[in-house]
């Protein structure tokens, strides 16, 4: 198992673990990741924004998810978590929870809080990011783009 930073051979392989999780999920929606136009490169996206950065994980040579950090309120010093995707071979191996150690190593440098949103219907999901120190809000903080979510996160990195 490997942890390395997005190249740009990996956007296509990245984007289909997105897309398949996500209509696997009864999730393929306008409001989700599923049609965030930053899919068909993400190693460009996260390439130029400031502070940011996209990981994948290797299994035996083969990407099988990824994460990203990338600033949401840079004023306040607030990024957010954002596409943690794995494969459904892979789940449950402890691949998250090593993907969320290494994003969450690199916003603590340059951020005071990590957002995220997603849906409580990915109790799995939900379940790590508590474990990690993330709360549950009562809604989005401004800005928010997805809009078919229904849980907001948020934690302190300082």
């Amino acid at each position: 198992m490997i942890i390395r930073e997005i190249k740009k051979e990996d956007n296509t392989k990245v984007k289909g673990i997105i897309q398949n999780s996500l209509k696997s999920l009864g999730l393929a929606i306008p409001g989700t990741a599923y049609f965030d136009p930053q899919l068909n490169d993400l190693h460009h996206y996260y390439t130029n924004l400031t502070h940011a950065n996209y990981w994948v994980v290797e299994v035996e040579g083969e990407v099988v998810g990824g994460i990203g950090i990338a600033p949401f309120n840079e004023h306040e010093k607030v990024c957010e978590l954002q596409k943690l995707y794995l494969s459904p071979k892979t789940q449950g191996q402890g691949l998250g929870k090593k993907l969320m150690e290494t994003a969450l190593s690199f916003a603590s440098k340059h951020y005071t809080k990590c957002y995220l949103e997603t849906t409580l219907d990915l109790k799995t999901a939900c379940k790590l990011y508590e474990k990690f120190g993330f709360t549950l809000l009562n809604g989005p903080l401004p800005g928010s783009d997805h809009s078919a979510m229904n849980a907001w996160y948020l934690k302190d990195l300082k």
